[in-house]
């Protein structure tokens, strides 16, 4: 069954043509890669599923309601989009974790330690300064950022960049894990197909602001990085 179904998405950015009529359908609980070259639209994408910019035309279909009838906040919460740039908040690891949740109700301290476990990083990290932290570990704080808030889906737009080359696999399996265990959707934005290919079951190939098909991962032939 699809979680999100997304019909004819046209967006323009600065007047030029970003998405050209985007038709994509979402399954619940899979994990499921976007590749394409750099300028494709794949964060433009992110961006509009929920509601950080708002596409012209088309239609976006989550839990079979349209997205423009959910309020912003409420959705954002639902659908949470982790950033490429892990921007951190003034104060501690614990501060940057528990800030979404705290806008809603008390935070549970064990809740915040769980999330930042599955992100992969140790209760050890939650009175840290978050900005001295590493690109790697800022990356971590953000997924567990997102975690916070129990979202439905995970938008994640490159989260490995930035990540040091031998600690790679280990986000990847930390994130296809907890993803797993949390029964989570997740749509990966990455230009690696092989890094795809690891991590997702299918894969849609985004070119030219157009999905040109979509694979199941064991079928998707094309090597390399866009």
């Amino acid at each position: 069954m699809s979680i999100i179904t997304i019909k004819d998405l046209e967006k323009h950015l600065e007047k030029k043509p970003v998405l050209r009529g985007i038709n994509l359908e979402i399954k619940r609980g899979e994990i499921i890669a976007l590749v394409g070259p750099s300028g494709s639209g794949k964060s433009t994408l992110l961006r509009c599923l929920n509601r950080l910019i708002e596409a012209e035309r088309g239609d976006i279909i989550y839990n079979q309601k349209n997205i423009k009838e959910i309020p912003p906040i409420e959705l954002r919460r639902e659908i949470v989009l982790v950033h490429q740039e892990s921007v951190m908040l003034p104060g501690t690891v614990f501060d940057n974790v528990s800030f979404g949740p705290s806008l809603i109700k008390d935070v549970d301290k064990n809740h915040i330690k769980k999330c930042l476990n599955d992100a992969g990083l140790t209760e050890d990290f939650l009175e840290k300064d978050a900005s001295k932290l590493s690109g790697g570990e800022k990356k971590r704080v953000a997924l567990a950022r997102a975690l916070a808030l129990e979202p439905n889906i995970l938008l994640l737009d490159e989260p490995t960049s930035g990540v040091d080359p031998k600690k790679v696999t280990t986000v990847e399996r930390n994130i296809v894990e907890f993803s797993k265990k949390r029964k989570l959707t997740v749509l990966w934005v990455t230009h690696y197909v092989e890094q795809a290919k690891r991590v997702s079951s299918r894969i849609a190939n985004l070119k030219d602001g157009v999905i040109k098909e979509v694979q199941n991962t064991g079928d998707f032939q094309w090597e390399g990085a866009y």
